[in-house]
């Protein structure tokens, strides 16, 4: 239960990073596509396993999605002109760069807690509630001094976004409950993929909402990574 939540508080400041530091239509969709990836190259990797047809064609679906959300034709395009860049462009590459470090990285760490949870609950047999109840203890334990360092600052946040945090504070531990229950009676290998399909809405979201670029290119690369993670979880 410490693992996990030392796991969950490094993912979460990590993934609020980078859509600090870039368009949440990059962040998410890599971080989302790029654990059931990292999974099955692992396995392939160090446990020698084989891969069929399948699960070929779902890791050239997630690798073409991070091509396209990345902006790989973009960046084609700009080393084949003559005429460089402009400073948009560069402007443009710079989010791209950092998304890509950002969702890379939170992918890594959503493989790594999805595992150790799902440890926890299929082979130790502990009850998702419990687990996530004192993961939530632990976590508000340890960020409560982060909190403190600036009460009038945190105060006045809180006056500004009280709605908002009680919101996502109360559907992302029912979110992430379902999908511990989930783990307990289905294998991992199905349920991690099946988390997936929000990568979708929040291309979608992200793209209309946020107003952020390129929205058809990156909502195409999202349905990439999105039909490669349902191929991984059925290969």
């Amino acid at each position: 239960m410490l693992g996990s939540a030392l796991l969950r508080i490094l993912y979460f400041v990590v993934l609020l990073r980078g859509y600090r530091a870039a368009d949440l239509t990059v962040v998410y969709p890599l971080a989302r596509g790029t654990g059931p990836l990292l999974s099955s190259l692992f396995a392939l990797v160090w446990l020698g396993e084989s891969v069929s047809v399948i699960g070929g064609l779902g890791i050239a679906g997630v690798v073409g999605g991070v091509f396209l959300i990345a902006g790989g034709p973009q960046r084609i395009a700009e080393w084949r002109r003559s005429d460089g860049v402009t400073e948009a462009q560069l402007t443009a590459q710079r989010l791209r760069s950092a998304g890509l470090r950002y969702g890379l990285l939170t992918g890594v760490l959503i493989a790594i807690y999805t595992v150790v949870d799902g440890y926890a609950v299929k082979v130790l047999l502990m009850t998702p509630l419990l687990l996530h109840y004192v993961e939530n203890v632990v976590r508000g334990v340890l960020l409560t001094p982060v909190l403190l360092r600036d009460r009038p600052a945190a105060s006045a946040l809180w006056r500004q976004q009280w709605k908002y945090a009680l919101i996502v504070g109360t559907l992302t531990p029912v979110s992430y409950v379902l999908v511990l229950y989930a783990l307990q009676t289905a294998p991992l290998s199905l349920v991690a993929p099946a988390r997936e399909v929000s990568m979708l809405f929040a291309a979608l979201i992200g793209g209309h909402l946020l107003g952020e670029g390129e929205r058809m290119l990156r909502v195409l690369g999202a349905l990439l990574m999105a039909g490669g993670v349902a191929m991984l979880g059925l290969a």
